[in-house]
C-alpha cells in the first residue's frame, strides 16, 4: 500500500518537477545570425539579424555599435514571460527577425574601425534566472569618404565601334576602378607602370554607340562609395554599309550537315524548309550564344602589355566583309534574316597561314558553332585578337606568341561559306574596328603617345 502511494506520488508531483526543472535549466545558448552586405560601413547601410531559442524561448535582444568606448544601441526588445513556467503554453517566441538601419554619423563616430555587438537571453533558469546569454560581435570599418581618382591622359578621340584608352591614378588599395561606357563596365588595371597607383583601361563603344554616349572613370571602394571622374573626349560617328547575302539551297545543302543541334534538329524536320529552318536557327539563337562565348574570353586578360606597333593582317589578301556591316539574308529573293558582322573577312588562298597579329598567350583554341575553329591571343589589359573559322589550329591555350608566328590556316569551318579568315579585335567584351589596329597613325595618337605621357610625367 505504502509504495503504491510513493509511487503514485512519484508520478504525480516529483516527475513533472524533474522534467520542469531539468527544461527551465537548460544550457543552450541561444543562436545568432547576422548578415551584413559588407565588413565596410558607408551612410546607406542595413544589417540582417536572425535569432533563434528553441528550448525556453527569446528573453531579450539588443544590438549595438561600438567606436572607441562610445556605444550606440540600435536596437533592444524584450520579450514577454509565457504562461505557468513556458512549459505548457505555445507562447513563447522562439525566433525573430530583424532588418536595422545604420547611420554611424548620427552617433558621433567616425572613420575607422567599429564593432557590432548582439546580446540575446532566454528564459532558462539559469544565472539566478538570468538565462543563458550569447554575446555576439563583429568588426567592421566605417568608410564614408569616396575614393580620390585623378585623371592622366588628357584628350581622347573614339569613333563609333572603335576604341580607346585612359589612366588615371588611385590613392588607396582595394578598389573597383575602370571606364564605363553607358552601362559597361571596362576594368582597369595596375601592371603597365611600376607605381602600381596607375591604372590603365582599354575601353570601347560597340558599333550602336555614337555621339551621346556617357563615358567616364568609376572607383568604388570596399564600403560602397562611388567617386565618378569625366575626362575629355570627342566621339566620331560612322556609317556602316549594308549587304545583301542570297543563301542558296546549294548552301544549305552543304553547310547545315555541319552543324549538329542535338534534340532541336528533329523540330526542323517537320516543316516544308528544314534546311532553311536549321539555318534560321543556327543564325539567330546559336549565333547568339556563340558571341556570348567568345566574348566571356578576355576576361582572362592579364595585366601585362604584350604588343607593340601595329596589328598585322593576313599576308596577301582581300577584304571580303567589313566590320558592322549589316547583313540582310534572303532565300529565294525573300528576305529571311538579319545579322551584323563583328569582324573583318580576309580571303586569300585556300589554307592560307594565318600569323599571329601581335604577340599575346594564347587563351582559347577550339571550335565554337558559327565561328568554327577559333584562336583567341589575349594581347594584355584586355585587348583580344580572334581568328575564326580556320582549317587548322598550329597553337595552344597558354602558349606565348611573338607576332607573325604561325597559328593555323584557313578554312571554311562553322558558318563560313568559303576559305577565308574571319578576324575581330575585341576590348573586354565588345567587338572593335579591326581597321583601328592596323592603322600605325592611329595607334600612336590614340594609344602609345598616350602611354609615353603618362610614362614621363
Amino acid at each position: 500500500m505504502k509504495r503504491g502511494v510513493v509511487l503514485v506520488l512519484f508520478l504525480i508531483v516529483f516527475l513533472p518537477i524533474a522534467w520542469v526543472l531539468f527544461n527551465k535549466f537548460e544550457n543552450q545558448e541561444p543562436v545568432v545570425d547576422i548578415q551584413i552586405p559588407s565588413l565596410y560601413l558607408k551612410k546607406s547601410y542595413e544589417m540582417s539579424v536572425h535569432v533563434t531559442d528553441r528550448e525556453t524561448g527569446l528573453r531579450k535582444i539588443m544590438v549595438s555599435i561600438m567606436q572607441q568606448g562610445r556605444e550606440k544601441v540600435l536596437l533592444e526588445k524584450k520579450y514577454a514571460s509565457s504562461r505557468f513556467l513556458g512549459v505548457l503554453s505555445d507562447s513563447k517566441i522562439t525566433q525573430d527577425n530583424f532588418i536595422i538601419p545604420v547611420q554611424f554619423w548620427k552617433y558621433g563616430m567616425t572613420d575607422g574601425e567599429a564593432v557590432f555587438r548582439i546580446m540575446v537571453s532566454d528564459f532558462s533558469w539559469r544565472g539566478w534566472n538570468k538565462g543563458n546569454i550569447s554575446y555576439t560581435e563583429k568588426k567592421v570599418i566605417i568608410d564614408s569618404i569616396p575614393p580620390k581618382v585623378i585623371v592622366l591622359t588628357k584628350r581622347h578621340n573614339v569613333e563609333r565601334g572603335g576604341a580607346g584608352i585612359v589612366m588615371y591614378r588611385l590613392f588607396e588599395e582595394n578598389v573597383k576602378s575602370g571606364v564605363k561606357v553607358g552601362d559597361n563596365f571596362f576594368p582597369g588595371h595596375p601592371g603597365l607602370f611600376e607605381d602600381q597607383q596607375i591604372h590603365t583601361a582599354f575601353f570601347a563603344l560597340s558599333h550602336r554607340q555614337g555621339p551621346g554616349s556617357q563615358i567616364a572613370v568609376i572607383a568604388e571602394d570596399m564600403a560602397g562609395n562611388i567617386t565618378q571622374r569625366g575626362f575629355h573626349h570627342y566621339i566620331r560617328d560612322k556609317n556602316f554599309k549594308t549587304d545583301v547575302l542570297n543563301i542558296s539551297d546549294r548552301f544549305l545543302k552543304r553547310k547545315m550537315p555541319d552543324f549538329d543541334i542535338g534534340d532541336r534538329s528533329e523540330s526542323f524536320q517537320t516543316g516544308k524548309t528544314p534546311l532553311l529552318n536549321k539555318f534560321l536557327y543556327i543564325n539567330g539563337e546559336l549565333r547568339t550564344k556563340n558571341v556570348e562565348t567568345i566574348l566571356k574570353v578576355p576576361q582572362k586578360t592579364e595585366n601585362k602589355k604584350y604588343w607593340d606597333g601595329i596589328f598585322l593582317r593576313l599576308k596577301g589578301s582581300a577584304r571580303r566583309a567589313g566590320f558592322a556591316d549589316r547583313r540582310i539574308y534572303k532565300h529565294n529573293g525573300q528576305e529571311i534574316d538579319r545579322a551584323v558582322h563583328m569582324g573583318v573577312d580576309l580571303a586569300s588562298t585556300a589554307n592560307a597561314s594565318v600569323k599571329a597579329a601581335n604577340s599575346g598567350r594564347v587563351i582559347l583554341t577550339q571550335f565554337v558553332g558559327i565561328f568554327g575553329n577559333t584562336v583567341i591571343i589575349d594581347h594584355g589589359f584586355g585587348l583580344c585578337s580572334l581568328y575564326a573559322h580556320l582549317n587548322q589550329i598550329s597553337v595552344n591555350e597558354g602558349d606565348l606568341v611573338e607576332k607573325g608566328d604561325n597559328i593555323g590556316a584557313t578554312g571554311l569551318t562553322g558558318l563560313a561559306g568559303g576559305d577565308h579568315l574571319h578576324f575581330s579585335m575585341i576590348v573586354h567584351n565588345v567587338f572593335v574596328n579591326p581597321v583601328e589596329w592596323w592603322d600605325g597613325t592611329w595607334i600612336k595618337n590614340n594609344i602609345t603617345s598616350k602611354i609615353d605621357f603618362v610614362r614621363g610625367q
